[in-house]
């Protein structure tokens, strides 16, 4: 992912840039997250993996101090200026076998109880750009098919 420092650069760039240029800008650059588990040994780094976890599409597995894990997907965190203060909020992965019809209770973990954090699910984002989109519906004209339509793929 980009820097703090190249964030404010392209920031500055779009100030300067006509609608046409703007329309023409490549879109902000993703690190692929998928299986990593970065380090989070202070606090900058703590905040900073849960800021790219909350911007991740897919599930995330959060070892927390007492050494339990809890694996979901974090739709939702609260910066404030503790970490103790700060949390982030899972809905926790559905256990195998278990009824679609099930209740999944939400979970609330303060900043301060997280021990580490792994990128485990699948990053359902990655590769769906609209050029990605764009590229297979010419590749399927190209290969002479007609009412062509790009249906997503299941997420299993």
């Amino acid at each position: 992912m980009a820097t703090l420092q190249q964030e404010h650069l392209k920031v500055e760039q779009l100030q300067h840039a006509t609608p046409d240029e703007i329309e023409h800008i490549a879109g902000r650059e993703r690190d692929n997250l998928e299986g990593t588990i970065p380090a989070m040994a202070t606090e900058a780094e703590v905040r900073d993996v849960l800021e790219k976890a909350f911007d991740y599409r897919g599930d995330i597995t959060v070892t927390r101090k007492d050494g339990s894990t809890i694996e979901g997907y974090l739709y939702d965190r609260r910066n404030a200026a503790t970490l103790e203060q700060s949390v982030i909020r899972l809905i926790p992965t559905p256990e195998k076998g278990a009824p679609a019809s099930t209740t999944v209770e939400r979970v609330n973990i303060s900043y301060a109880d997280v021990a580490g954090l792994k990128f485990s699910g699948r990053d359902t984002a990655a590769g769906k750009t609209f050029d990605a989109w764009v590229k297979k519906y010419w590749e399927k004209k190209a290969a002479g098919e007609k009412n062509i339509q790009i249906a997503p793929e299941k997420l299993d």
